[in-house]
């Protein structure tokens, strides 16, 4: 569907020598951090600002500030002619999630040509744990270059929130990319999510095949990475034949193989 040379579109437009991942810098908001916040009066007039310098500056600033009277702005900035604006407004998103914001993020998903601006849009649809998530996730998993299906299969844990349906939904995308997508991060990343949202599921089918995805990650994945990550979302269910395979297997030296 799209093409991974397109991540590097955005950097030479911008004059970029190394690569630009605005996610990556993002810093998990504390009750007690003392961070010093940009002034929100500020960067609420700015993003208006002519200049697409200064827009992209204010809709990343978002990404430190919360404040809903930005979410109508960097909706609007979604659509910015300047894909780094378009990717900074998704991440202020992300930050500042709404309900309101849905509908246009998933259009820009389904439009944008740029792989950063829908990486931040995946991140962005997950934090917004709504319903109306699930399909665009669950379509960029399996669709999406291998960036942005990392980000999906890592935001489709927020699903956990959403509701036991939205749940059920997720696992069977999620499954299929476990043990089938070609990239092993992503493989990482959806038995890490699996793992999540096992913890919310009854002991039924759905479960059931969850487990055994998992178990079988564990037992046959040829990267190492995915097999610790797959150990690791055991471990985190706590599903007594998972850790009795664990157990058993790590006893007879075949983890430590790669």
């Amino acid at each position: 569907m799209y093409d991974e040379e397109e991540l590097s579109l955005l950097d030479a437009e911008i004059g970029l020598e190394e690569p630009l991942d605005p996610l990556d810098e993002i810093e998990p908001l504390t009750a007690d951090a003392e961070v010093v916040r940009p002034d929100p009066e500020e960067m609420l007039a700015l993003l208006a600002d002519p200049q697409p310098q200064q827009r992209m500056l204010a809709a990343r600033a978002f990404c430190d500030i919360e404040d809903a009277r930005a979410i109508p702005h960097l909706i609007r900035l979604l659509t910015d002619t300047c894909a780094l604006v378009r990717v900074s407004a998704a991440y202020g998103i992300g930050r500042n999630p709404s309900p309101d914001a849905v509908e246009p993020l998933i259009a820009q998903l389904n439009q944008d040509w740029n792989g950063y601006v829908r990486k931040g849009v995946v991140w962005a649809l997950g934090n917004c744990r709504d319903r109306r998530c699930l399909e665009p996730l669950i379509d960029a998993l399996k669709t999406d270059i291998s960036a942005v299906r990392l980000w999906a299969a890592s935001s489709l844990a927020q699903m956990a929130d959403v509701g036991y349906e939205t749940v059920v939904g997720a696992i069977p995308a999620l499954i299929e990319a476990l043990l089938k997508d070609p990239i092993a991060a992503v493989r990482s990343n959806c038995a890490w999510t699996i793992g999540q949202l096992c913890r919310e599921l009854p002991s039924n089918v759905v479960y059931g095949a969850a487990i055994d995805a998992i178990i079988q990650a564990f037992a046959e994945d040829k990267d190492l990475g995915v097999r610790e990550d797959a150990k690791a979302a055991i471990l985190n269910v706590g599903d007594p034949r998972g850790l009795q395979l664990v157990e058993t297997l790590e006893e007879e030296g075949w983890f430590l193989e790669d």
